[in-house]
């Protein structure tokens, strides 16, 4: 464990890459604040799914009551940013701690059914209540302090980018530590033999209670960022696409590996830029097919393609 928690090379030069784009790219910085903010909520996605073994098909639930709840704030009580951000993810932990009993029991078909129909309520609660949210209109008028009270939000989205990217390295940093300690490894103990586990006396409803609310609260904070870089929240928040898009970002990157959501999101917001600006209206057809290939080949082959010829790899 001692030698997991060392920072390896590469990791630092990938955080100095990643520092060092909105820089680089200014041109780009508010398609690098969206993946800095679809890179945190697929590191919410892979604790829960990836390290714990729970399936969700409506962690979507979680961004849009953090994107509403930060929004809200800041229109209703005061604009600071770094106050509503922990508004939003107090606000997404706290509904994931009131839903996680109804997660942690049951099967994995259970748990999916739930998590999509926690999502659809909301949805439909937001849209119901459109004197508070906006309903289809979306809340608008959400207007944002400066950060830390001395850098104004910019329409190029530089200080955003920036922002985003702040939050999505602490919460990097705390789940690195949290998955390389005994915690960590208990999780992904449970995620592979639950039973075992229990015959040695440990709390398996309590883990997953627990890491269900956390990457509850770190999918509120991901929103919590939607909201505030864009001074928008609308329905599209709780919608299933929201849950889709995590999901297939994170299944590119590798569930598991907590690099695997920030390549993923790298990977699946570029391939949308791009695509998206070829064909409109058939960009999830190639992003489908991108996935079927990583399916098929194998990510790992992907990645080593000099290993191709050897037999079984």
């Amino acid at each position: 464990m001692n030698h997991a928690h060392r920072w390896r090379a590469w990791e630092i030069a990938a955080w100095v890459l990643l520092w060092a784009a909105p820089v680089v790219f200014a041109s780009h910085a508010a398609l690098i604040n969206e993946i800095a903010i679809l890179a945190l909520f697929a590191l919410s996605l892979d604790l829960v799914l990836g390290y714990a073994g729970i399936v969700s098909l409506g962690h979507a639930a979680f961004f849009g009551v953090g994107a509403y709840g930060a929004a809200l704030f800041a229109k209703h009580v005061m604009p600071d940013p770094l106050v509503g951000l922990v508004v939003g993810t107090v606000g997404a932990g706290l509904l994931g701690l009131l839903t996680s009993p109804m997660i942690v029991r049951g099967t994995d078909l259970t748990r999916l059914m739930v998590t999509m129909g926690v999502a659809l309520v909301l949805y439909e609660l937001a849209n119901k209540f459109d004197g508070l949210t906006g309903g289809t209109d979306g809340l608008q008028g959400v207007v944002m302090g400066p950060l830390l009270g001395a850098f104004e939000f910019d329409l190029g989205a530089r200080v955003a980018s920036f922002y985003s990217l702040a939050v999505l390295f602490v919460a990097f940093v705390a789940l690195r530590r949290i998955v390389h300690s005994p915690i960590g490894v208990s999780l992904q103990a449970l995620r592979d033999n639950r039973v075992r586990l229990a015959a040695l006396g440990m709390s398996v409803q309590g883990r997953l209670a627990a890491v269900y609310t956390l990457g509850a609260a770190l999918a509120g904070a991901a929103g919590a960022l939607l909201a505030q870089t864009t001074g928008f929240a609308s329905l599209d928040v709780f919608d299933f696409h929201r849950s889709a898009d995590v999901m297939l970002a994170l299944i590119i990157g590798g569930p598991a590996w907590l690099w695997g959501g920030l390549i993923g999101a790298v990977a699946f917001k570029v391939l949308h830029d791009l695509i998206s600006a070829i064909t409109v209206q058939y960009w999830t057809f190639w992003i489908g097919l991108v996935l079927v290939v990583i399916v098929m080949v194998g990510r790992e082959r992907l990645l080593r393609p000099w290993t191709w010829w050897r037999k079984g790899r």
